[in-house]
């Protein structure tokens, strides 16, 4: 398939629709935020106690998507006001077709938990990764797992125009690869878990970020309806971070993983096997020159830069750091 063509045509469809976000409407006293199933976070804590609502004295729609493309369109159309934990690639597709969008915080930092993964009757390894010429790829495209998936192969000296790349979402691609109708899965969380059940990973964590490859998500939301709403922005940021910081203590942990499984739609044990992988930043780690200090935005113009190169889209930005606003985690640092 064309995955220029693929990308390109929703990317385009963003930036129609970003034009909504001046005339979208939280609604009186209630917005809508969009998370992930099967993406164990502190924040779920945080939100099962019903913590952000009393806070920010407005009711909370919570809705689950299953990419980060998705949570994109959602806010370009005006659906959703805040993403928690979206996809830095995603991000990147949509702020680069016109999307004006701007982060919030680093969610989660997760290099072991977003890979691809080949199925095992192949044996396929790092060695023999040339032999991926000419088989049939399940990727989810402009997401952190396409992105990984395009570095991966050009690190192998694999021509992605000889894989058969078909777009799916994690769950549905990790359901193929059970059945064996592909040969490579590429996707995270629970779905990476059971895709892994099938096959072996190319490369560990510390392998893809020894090639550059840093998978993080972040918090996201239109510029314009997150400069109106500085103080509610500011303080859902705060509950975050408390919430981060209640689990960084593991005397917490036996009041806080049974709350986070059931919100996730997991069991504990595989709530368990896929938070300890995750790394929270503090505040103050957030704000450092490694992430929002100047990090992510070099990283976001490498991210477009490769896009751009694999012709999944037309042009990066000139600098992202336009579409970065650490305005409201500075002042949440504060509460």
């Amino acid at each position: 398939m064309n995955l220029k063509t693929h990308l390109m045509g929703a990317a385009a469809g963003l930036a129609v629709l970003a034009g909504a976000q001046g005339a979208m409407a939280a609604g009186h006293g209630e917005i809508t935020v969009a998370y992930f199933l099967e993406w164990p976070m502190p924040f779920q804590y945080a939100k099962q106690m019903e913590m952000y609502e009393e806070e920010m004295g407005v009711d909370i729609n919570w809705v689950s998507f299953d990419t980060g493309t998705a949570m994109s369109a959602a806010m370009a159309s005006g659906d959703v006001q805040i993403s928690v934990s979206q996809g830095v690639p995603p991000f990147v597709v949509a702020t680069s077709a016109g999307q004006d969008l701007q982060i919030l915080d680093v969610a989660v930092s997760y290099s072991e938990n977003d890979n691809c993964v080949v199925r095992e009757d192949l044996e396929i390894d790092k060695m023999s990764a040339g032999e991926l010429a000419g088989k049939k790829a399940a990727v989810p495209l402009g997401t952190a797992a396409h992105y990984g998936f395009l570095k991966q192969m050009n690190h192998f000296g694999v021509d992605v125009g000889s894989i058969e790349v078909v777009d799916m979402a994690p769950p549905d691609g990790a359901a193929a690869i059970a059945q064996g109708s592909i040969d490579l899965f590429c996707g995270w969380g629970g779905s990476l878990r059971r895709a892994k059940e099938h096959g072996n990973v190319l490369l560990t964590g510390a392998e893809k970020e020894e090639l550059g490859i840093l998978v993080f998500d972040v918090t996201v939301a239109p510029a314009g309806w997150a400069a109106e709403n500085a103080d509610m922005v500011s303080k859902f940021l705060a509950i975050t971070a408390k919430a981060n910081a209640m689990w960084a203590d593991e005397a917490n942990h036996a009041e806080m993983l049974p709350v986070i499984a059931k919100d996730a739609g997991m069991d504990e044990e595989a709530t368990m096997s896929t938070i300890s992988t995750f790394i929270f930043p503090t505040v103050e780690e957030q704000l450092s020159e490694k992430w929002l200090g100047g990090g992510a935005q070099e990283f976001m113009k490498g991210v477009a830069d490769v896009f751009v190169n694999a012709g999944s889209i037309d042009a990066a930005l000139d600098s992202y750091a336009g579409n970065v606003n650490v305005g409201p985690l500075q002042a949440a640092s504060d509460m």
